[in-house]
């Protein structure tokens, strides 16, 4: 009988942990430029390059980025600069990611900022290659002038396009 009653709460609490994962990734996986424009904080504009330390050459950074994660080239990620860690709330290792929204070209993304670093003069975002594609999809310009940059407040976000 313990054991029926066991399965069953077991069973209950699978049910309700799929289905709840399911509404919210249908609720989160695209998020309006609404909802998107009341969660941000003040914009920083600037210059946005891209980092892959997996590329020959490479002259920052590492595999590790700072939140402790791996670089993921296909991810949608960023490093913003060291001096603006304290704006997006830290960026520090083994906490939870920060978010930001870039705009740039007519376009918006939402980003992971899963590290920082002492980017090129200029510049206040490092863009992974996904994010960076979706700017600019034969990366031939290197760097995009005028990006704006917004912190999003809370943790809730789902990185990729804004609709």
């Amino acid at each position: 009988m313990l054991f029926r009653a066991s399965a069953a709460i077991c069973g209950a609490v699978v049910t309700f942990a799929v289905f709840a994962a399911a509404a919210r990734g249908q609720d989160a996986t695209v998020h309006s430029s609404a909802v998107v424009d009341q969660a941000c904080g003040d914009a920083l504009v600037g210059a946005a390059s891209t980092y892959n330390p997996f590329q020959p050459g490479t002259r920052e950074g590492g595999p590790e980025t700072a939140s402790g994660e791996r670089y993921d080239p296909s991810a949608w990620t960023a490093a913003i600069k060291t001096s603006l860690r304290e704006k997006f709330g830290g960026v520090q290792f083994g906490e939870r990611p920060k978010y930001a929204l870039v705009e740039a070209v007519g376009k918006k993304v939402i980003v992971k900022i899963n590290d920082v670093g002492p980017l090129m003069p200029g510049r206040i975002i490092d863009l992974n290659e996904r994010t960076m594609r979706h700017f600019d999809p034969g990366m031939e310009i290197g760097v995009i002038r005028d990006v704006k940059v917004m912190p999003l407040l809370g943790d809730y976000w789902v990185p990729g396009p804004v609709g």
